[in-house]
């Protein structure tokens, strides 16, 4: 459940990361100059305060004049309106800005994500990509808002109060540094077992989402298995490890900061030991005295918001490191992802690949195909054969002969290993993608179904589909009776993944979705498995009417639903074994006789043979 770039912390602080990540700040630089501007000026208004406080005692209240304390009063009252202005721009502004910068660079990571091929979403579980979408965004957004330029801040008040402090009087000065040792100590214990206990919350963070994402999904199964007791106990566990993690970094905070105000708190004892000595002995002004004390409370401040902020820059770079390891994966699945030289002859005399279309009728010639998704395991091997333009090709087999293999392969969510698939003489891989794909129409055994409305989930957007053939559709699959039938009719809303729908209401939206579409090539894989059989014969009516004139590719276990196509291929172990007419493919006695007769005789009475025995299907050919 847990995944190791999740764990792993990595740099404090790397440098190359941190240029990536001031290049979002680029757009946005003179908002940034807004709060950099902002912070000076509120250390100034924060540096001046005690400035003046030592100056109405030494010249105003020690004295006994105070015909300028209120002079005194009221720049003292400006510094503090200055320094609420200050602070108010500098949070509004980093706060602004962290939420553009937050909304780019979750649009890039979104539309590189629907730009990755499948075959990284194989390898990536979607509770971790969904954590880079949102955590590790939100992490670097605290580095904008909270780290990097807040930091400065520190930095800055901090040497200012050193540089006044040693000009005040550099005996005080020392007293005040003297702790330092001792604020280091603390600081580098703070360090580093809160980087180990961050850590640890955010391995049990990962492992709780990954573990609510997977439960929430297949609730279903859980439930019809009576699971409900072993996920509790399974969730509880996460979640007390989750707390516990926590707990254990509530420790070193808590530790943390008492600890920085007994240092602090020890500092000004021995200004004021020694300080008020040397005020007696008239070496030193009570005026300075007390503002030497408002300047350590002061000091010790920046020190220990830079001690946090190690955690959270630390937090920040290990997101950003996360985030562009995603941002810089390589799309292998591009409109140019073949070289130009290992195109055919005839490709290389065409213009650009991305400026390459099929105009042809659809012919589709699969050459020599070879495909693995694991090195040296081939899911097809040296599959041929060739569609022709407005002809009905069923495709069956066992599973796992790759039959939706094949259907991946043609639109290109995967690329051969080897061979070729070509459109209208054109390789699939000179093809634009979204040039390739607007020539089909799929429908899956599998629907899904977006949240929206049922009109919405037949349209997906398309503004060029009108009411009027969205309708049109809906009747041509049988559809429209059942619509019609919801409390707002096609503006039904649906809920998540199509649940108050059933399967075969699903599958019958996804029919009028292909048809509203009107594509060249239809491809059905298994499309008619989860409807009852007078659903099907209703769908196979419209069916007929679809692929009049289309080119058609359907898959199918159900040997009723493709026994009138022209021709019917079987692949058999990543192998294209026959090809032929139902009744040619009978006639041959092979492998589509031996599917069709367990097909068949498995929904029909056990046959008596002479002896009084059940006759049993024949066995496959020899070497099937």
């Amino acid at each position: 459940m847990s995944t190791p770039d999740d764990e792993i912390l990595g740099k404090a602080y790397d440098a190359r990361l941190m240029r990536r990540l001031i290049g979002y700040l680029r757009p946005y630089k003179l908002r940034a100059c807004l709060a950099l501007v902002a912070i000076v000026a509120g250390v100034g208004f924060q540096l001046a305060q005690p400035i003046l406080v030592k100056r109405a005692i030494d010249r105003h209240i020690a004295t006994g004049d105070l015909s300028g304390v209120g002079v005194v009063a009221l720049l003292y009252l400006g510094t503090l309106a200055g320094a609420f202005l200050a602070e108010f721009i500098q949070t509004t502004t980093l706060q602004m800005l962290g939420q553009r910068i937050m909304y780019d660079m979750r649009r890039q990571v979104f539309d590189h994500l629907q730009r990755l091929d499948l075959a990284y979403y194989d390898r990536n579980p979607v509770g971790r990509l969904m954590t880079r979408v949102t955590s590790d965004v939100d992490a670097i957004n605290d580095l904008f808002t909270s780290g990097v330029v807040s930091v400065f801040g520190d930095v800055l008040s901090l040497l200012g109060i050193i540089v006044v402090l040693v000009s005040l009087d550099w005996r005080l000065a020392l007293l005040t540094f003297c702790v330092l040792p001792l604020i280091l100590m603390v600081t580098q214990w703070f360090r580093r077992n809160v980087r180990e206990s961050y850590r640890e919350v955010r391995t049990w963070v990962s492992r709780l989402n990954a573990f609510l994402q997977e439960n929430l999904t297949g609730m279903t199964t859980v439930q019809l298995f009576r699971r409900e007791e072993r996920a509790f106990a399974e969730f509880d566990h996460v979640n007390s490890e989750h707390r516990d993690a926590n707990l254990r970094s509530i420790y070193y905070y808590a530790v943390f900061y008492p600890a920085i105000e007994l240092v602090g708190a020890l500092s000004t004892a021995l200004i004021v030991w020694f300080g008020g000595g040397w005020v007696l002995a008239g070496t030193l002004t009570i005026g300075t005295l007390v503002a030497f004390l408002q300047y350590a409370q002061r000091f010790f401040r920046p020190i220990s918001d830079m001690s946090e902020k190690f955690n959270l820059l630390q937090a920040a770079m290990a997101s950003s490191e996360r985030l562009f390891g995603l941002i810089d994966t390589p799309v292998s699945i591009t409109d140019a992802s073949r070289p130009l030289g290992a195109a055919s002859a005839a490709s290389q005399r065409q213009a650009a690949p991305t400026e390459r279309r099929a105009t042809g009728a659809g012919r589709i010639v699969v050459d020599d195909v070879s495909f693995a998704y694991t090195p040296g395991v081939d899911v097809l091997k040296h599959v041929s054969f060739t569609v022709e333009p407005g002809q009905r090709i069923g495709i069956v087999g066992a599973t796992g002969s790759g039959k939706s293999t094949l259907i991946n392969l043609l639109l290109r969510f995967y690329d051969v290993t080897s061979g070729r698939i070509t459109l209208d003489g054109t390789d699939l891989r000179d093809l634009p993608l979204a040039d390739l794909r607007s020539h089909f129409a799929l429908v899956l055994q599998d629907v899904y179904l977006f949240s929206g409305t049922v009109a919405g989930n037949i349209r997906l957007g398309r503004d060029d589909i009108s009411d009027a053939r969205v309708h049109a559709a809906a009747e041509a699959v049988h559809a429209d009776a059942f619509i019609r039938e919801l409390p707002q009719g096609y503006d039904t809303a649906v809920a998540e993944r199509g649940a108050t729908l059933s399967v075969g209401q699903k599958q019958l939206l996804s029919f009028a979705r292909a048809l509203a579409f009107d594509p060249q090539i239809l491809i059905l894989d298994e499309a008619t498995s989860s409807v009852d059989t007078e659903t099907e014969m209703l769908i196979r009516d419209a069916l007929h009417v679809l692929m009049e004139g289309r080119t058609t590719i359907a898959i199918a276990h159900r040997l009723s639903t493709i026994q009138d196509m022209d021709r019917i291929l079987v692949l058999h172990r990543g192998e294209l074994r026959e090809s032929g007419t139902h009744q040619e493919l009978l006639a041959l006695r092979g492998i589509y006789h031996r599917l069709y007769e367990l097909q068949y005789q498995s929904h029909a009475p056990a046959n008596v043979g002479r002896a009084g025995s059940p006759s049993r299907p024949s066995p496959l050919p020899e070497g099937v």
